[in-house]
């Protein structure tokens, strides 16, 4: 038999566990969400949290098999992983779900297993601390409300770029103003997305229609996006705080429109680079805790090591674009004609509908300087010496992690935020060119070389490395992301929201 800690002992252990800040974690269920909502949660842990990570099931069984049975079992102390229900479908499939199905089902069914969560980790039989602050993404908002029930501060991760939230928050106005939704589906071709928007607040001057989050781009007022965005934008005036992955030297007026408006806000990135100032490399945090939901693959960055500097195109969409399989082909011979080493990211899912398939004819035309995968560590590959320029959906994730490396970007926007980001990399921060329109590979070719080897391309690197410069300064120890995050602890997630709390239950 086990012996029995004395009564002190036990009275010491439980005040301690009482003392422990515990943060529960909860991104919305797609990569591009977990990866900086994971980056964040592991600054908390280095800062003394105990930290439950919220997963849906269907994400939990990804990461699983993405990273080992062992991934998710408790591996570094005060780090937990737990998983609520996403209300969809059961199903098996190693691929994003449907992003509208999704966020609808998120919005209407997981409230009460969060609620449900919270006690369950708040019965003093757990074995954890009690629950002290919740932080939820912005468009899980649902988590304000159950964080609310319990009494503890709430934080919203904003995961977009700041222009793009500023975007998002447009929305409604476009609206009002008869600008959205689109009369017809022509529309979307005849230059009505030209249309400049005056009187955007927070965003860049001339702003087109076609700059603007997609979402827009609907002919149903009903559009299950458009409404949900909608909602979940103006929902982030309730938590106490709002937490970007982002810089303020690199999105001022977006930050000041932002702050007009909502709770403190507080840039704390780019978390990648913060991350690495505060987690040691090689320890346990760093290396038993991840956030891919597709498996890496090996061997890239030895591929990479026998290539020259700066000679290699690096492509990846993203976590959720789809394309046609007529798409697909134009980007592989724009690839192939431009002449230069690729490492391209494919995944299985990549073709709306039909898995990815690349000619016999392209794969021999390309062989020896090219290297295809389905997923790989994108900052190792993005920093690596021998990567020229990165085509990319311009998700705000893959658009800081170039930034910080340096490196300049070729865009093909998708969808979200991506257009907005696309935008203001070539007009407010000079580091990308857009790939827009219909998809020919001439066109990808030419401007994979302009950017390569031309004076676009040149002026693209010359900004890139000045941004790069001032995002490593905002993460060093003592850095604005570093005195942001503490001030975010000290002000809202130790019990700065409970002046809030008490106004809510005031009233």
């Amino acid at each position: 038999m086990g012996s029995v800690a004395p009564p002190e002992k036990q009275d010491a252990t439980m005040a301690a566990r009482r003392r422990q800040h515990h943060a529960v974690m909860i991104p919305y269920p797609a990569q591009g969400h977990v990866t900086p909502m994971m980056k964040l949660a592991k600054l908390l842990h280095a800062r003394g949290f105990h930290v439950t990570f919220v997963n849906t099931e269907f994400n939990h069984r990804r990461m699983l098999a993405s990273q080992g049975a062992a991934a998710l079992d408790g591996g570094v102390p005060g780090f937990r992983f737990a998983a609520i229900p996403d209300g969809l479908p059961p199903s098996d499939a190693d691929a994003t779900q449907d992003i509208p199905a999704l966020c609808h089902s998120t919005m209407t069914t997981c409230l009460p297993y969060v609620v449900a969560l919270l006690a369950e980790l708040n019965d003093p039989t757990s074995g954890v601390p009690p629950v002290t602050c919740v932080v939820a993404d912005a468009i899980m908002s649902f988590a304000y409300d159950a964080a609310r029930r319990i009494g503890v501060p709430c934080a919203a991760l904003c995961t977009p770029s700041a222009c793009g939230f500023v975007g998002y928050s447009h929305y409604r106005q476009l609206v009002e103003r008869g600008l959205v939704p689109l009369k017809d589906a022509a529309q979307l071709a005849d230059g009505y997305l030209d249309t400049v928007v005056d009187g955007a607040r927070g965003m860049c001057d001339g702003v087109q229609l076609r700059d603007f989050p997609s979402f827009i781009r609907t002919t149903d007022r009903g559009d299950i996006m458009l409404n949900f965005i909608m909602r979940e934008a103006e929902r982030l005036t309730l938590p106490d705080a709002v937490i970007l992955n982002t810089f303020d030297d690199l999105e001022r007026p977006a930050l000041d429109a932002m702050r007009a408006i909502l709770p403190p806000v507080y840039t704390v990135g780019p978390l990648h680079l913060h991350v690495r100032h505060v987690v040691p490399k090689g320890s346990p945090l760093d290396t038993a805790i991840g956030s891919n939901l597709w498996k890496e693959q090996d061997g890239l960055l030895e591929w990479l090591d026998g290539r020259p500097p700066r000679s290699v195109v690096y492509v990846n969409y993203g976590s959720i674009t789809v394309m046609t399989n007529e798409q697909l082909l134009e980007f592989a011979w724009g690839l192939a004609h431009s002449g230069y080493p690729f490492l391209w990211n494919v995944r299985p899912d990549i073709v709306k509908g039909d898995a990815a398939v690349l000619s016999p004819e392209f794969l021999t035309a390309v062989e020896g300087r090219s290297m295809l995968t389905t997923w790989c560590p994108q900052e190792q590959v993005i920093e690596h010496p021998a990567v020229g320029v990165f085509l990319t959906h311009s998700g705000w994730n893959s658009t800081l992690e170039s930034l910080c490396a340096g490196v300049p970007m070729l865009s093909w926007p998708f969808f979200a935020e991506q257009q907005t980001n696309c935008r203001y990399k070539r007009t407010e921060w000079g580091v990308g060119m857009e790939i827009g329109g219909e998809v020919e590979r001439s066109d990808v070719a030419a401007t994979i070389r302009e950017a390569m080897e031309g004076e676009k391309g040149r002026e693209m690197r010359r900004r890139a490395a000045e941004w790069k410069e001032m995002a490593t300064r905002v993460t060093l120890p003592g850095g604005t992301a570093d005195i942001n995050l503490t001030r975010l602890i000290d002000e809202v997630l130790l019990g700065g929201g409970k002046k809030r709390q008490a106004l809510d239950a005031r009233d």
